[in-house]
């Protein structure tokens, strides 16, 4: 039984992604834990902290989250019946990447599927998202982020964006071969160039590797010429192709120096108007692997 963890904080926008979730697992047998994380208000002035009690406040702020979170249930209830599919909730006082880290753990969730705005390309709005917190923190589970106002359906065409510059592991590569599996996908593997070239002796190995965990599934490998950055030739490409759902493998130590420094995570990730699975990589280092870890690899 998959278990999918989808945080809400009661927006249209969380609500969209509920049911994509719901839509894209609706002949698999879940259980959706759908959380809300609350803290109380903070009083604005030390006259208002010595007149009002920090229970009461906390109080009211359980009671707004239970309260909301049992409207989400009903509103799930009126409009889907799928005997595979049973939610829970939880309504946590705690941070929620905070939270979200614990039930990963605690409840070995296989993915986490949020919402994303993603409407502005200002760093300080961008650098502030709930979802690249999400990503950047939450290390051992696949994020699916779905676009604001992205309508379901069924991704039968994956692109899976990569420069072929890292050695990929069979278990960072499961939930890509899951999905396509699941839909009977073709994978279109996209490689951005700035300029045309033939792929140097570790790309090509990192390629060949590539093709032979894909083997089962249906794929093709797309190099195409940069347009103007990577994220307008990625967004060109979805449209041509009809892609349903983009994956990206963020394999850097650091998320946040990964935005700084990759244009394709930076402009497309939250922007993109197809949904987002971002794999967490399974604790190897970015760069290329030693000989034996490479030989283990491709024995196993």
């Amino acid at each position: 039984m998959k278990k999918i963890l989808i945080p809400t904080d009661f927006s249209e926008n969380a609500w969209n992604a509920i049911r994509y979730a719901i839509e894209l697992f609706k002949n698999e047998e879940c259980v959706f834990h759908v959380l809300n994380t609350y803290t109380p208000a903070i009083a604005s002035s030390r006259f208002m902290a010595a007149s009002i009690d920090g229970a009461t406040l906390e109080n009211g702020a359980r009671s707004r989250s239970e309260g909301g979170l049992k409207k989400v249930i009903d509103r799930i209830a009126q409009l889907y019946t799928n005997p595979r599919h049973r939610f829970k909730t939880s309504s946590s006082f705690s941070f929620l990447v905070d939270e979200i880290k614990v039930m990963v753990e605690e409840l070995d969730i296989d993915l986490v599927v949020t919402g994303t705005k993603g409407a502005s390309g200002l760093e300080e709005v961008f650098m502030g998202s709930n979802t690249v917190r999400i990503i950047k923190s939450i290390q051992n589970c696949p994020v699916l982020a779905v676009p604001q106002y992205f309508k379901f359906i069924t991704p039968n065409e994956i692109a899976f964006a990569t420069n072929f510059n890292r050695f990929y592991t069979k278990s960072e590569l499961r939930p890509l071969r899951e999905m396509a599996k699941s839909f009977n996908a073709t994978i279109r593997i996209v490689h951005v160039q700035n300029e045309i070239k033939a792929l140097t002796e570790l790309q090509q190995f990192n390629l060949s590797m590539l093709r032979k965990y894909l083997e089962d599934v249906e794929y093709f490998v797309h190099t195409v010429s940069e347009l103007n950055s990577i994220s307008k030739t990625l967004e060109v490409f979805t449209e041509e192709l009809d892609i349903h759902l983009l994956a990206m493998l963020n394999y850097q130590h650091s998320f946040l120096e990964k935005i700084s420094r990759e244009p394709v995570i930076k402009r497309v990730a939250f922007h993109t108007q197809v949904p987002l699975l971002v794999i967490q990589e399974s604790g190897m280092q970015s760069g290329p692997q030693n000989k034996n870890e490479k030989l283990a690899e491709i024995s196993s």
